[in-house]
């Protein structure tokens, strides 16, 4: 199982990164999350889906710990998202423990059903937005 989910996992990332995320970038209505490059110091502007409420940005990662922007937000927290084309500052938090699948149930079902149908590692993230 793990190597077939290494292989789902490698396959998604690509497409992701070449083709799906450089045009989901370009959409106005596109909620982006702007983490600092581990290595780069540079800023990483990646796709996401989630939802605000209140103060608080949810979301889930597909891949978890494997992911570029979580290994980004374990180096340096400090974020920023761009929701509904305005941007904002905050602070991401990782959350191992809390239920991922739960979680989806409470965010935007397209997203949600993404996130499901080729993660293999599930992790929420919440981003206290600052400002």
């Amino acid at each position: 199982m793990a190597d077939i989910d290494a292989i789902k996992r490698r396959i998604v990332m690509q497409f992701q990164r070449h083709v799906a995320n450089p045009l989901s970038r370009r959409l106005s209505s596109q909620t982006l999350l702007e983490t600092t490059g581990r290595v780069s110091g540079q800023p990483r502007v990646t796709p996401i889906g989630g939802r605000r409420t209140g103060t608080e940005f949810w979301l889930v990662s597909e891949f978890g710990e494997r992911s570029n922007y979580i290994r980004n937000i374990r180096a340096n927290n400090a974020v920023r998202l761009r929701i509904h084309g305005r941007w904002h500052a905050g602070t991401a938090t990782l959350l191992p423990d809390d239920d991922a699948r739960a979680r989806l149930a409470e965010l935007p079902r397209m997203n949600s059903l993404a996130v499901r149908a080729v993660g293999t590692d599930l992790l929420t993230v919440r981003i206290d937005l600052t400002d």
